[in-house]
């Protein structure tokens, strides 16, 4: 092989692995992220250590919608990022009497909390406005959430968590 054909398979090489990282930053900057779960609040639905497919696109089209499990800036210390289900969007208005949910008025159906997970506090009645929304955890118990914290502005979501890929025996697709 002469010195100019080995310049060239390295000048091809260097151009294919720029061209993955440039590729690789688009898609995680983009597109989708992957992420861990740090801590029980979303219990069962989705476990300490669990490692998660977030959808960053979906909501650059559409908004956040109500039962969306998403991904979010912690609005107290942005540099976090917490794991909760969106429970109201703007102009609901969010009550918890004895531990039940009520988002206009209407009982929230979260069949997806067990009963030893519920709590029996208080909170509210609150508006949300234009531009925010009520966050909660599944492990209400143990969840710091909208009722500690408030509520979370849209620019602070991030993402649509869509997939749990670890631990492999309980994957899934989230809708």
């Amino acid at each position: 092989m002469t010195l100019t054909r080995i310049r060239e398979e390295i000048w091809a090489w260097v151009k294919t692995v720029a061209s993955a990282a440039v590729y690789a930053v688009l898609i995680v900057t983009f597109g989708f992220q992957v992420a861990r779960v740090e801590g029980m609040s979303m219990a069962p639905t989705l476990e300490d250590q669990d490692r998660l497919i977030v959808n960053k696109l979906i909501y650059r089209i559409s908004s956040p919608r109500k039962g969306d499990i998403v991904m979010l800036y912690y609005p107290v210390n942005p540099d976090k990022s917490f794991v909760k289900r969106v429970i109201a969007e703007e102009n609901d208005l969010v009550r918890i009497v004895d531990g039940r949910v009520y988002v206009n008025d209407v009982p929230l159906e979260d069949d997806y909390v067990p009963s030893e997970f519920r709590s029996h506090d208080d909170f509210g009645p609150l508006m949300i406005p234009e531009g925010y929304y009520f966050v909660m955890g599944d492990h209400r118990n143990n969840s710091s959430d909208s009722r500690h914290w408030g509520m979370v502005p849209k620019k602070y979501i991030i993402g649509k968590v869509q997939v749990r890929w670890w631990p492999l025996p309980e994957a899934r697709v989230f809708n």
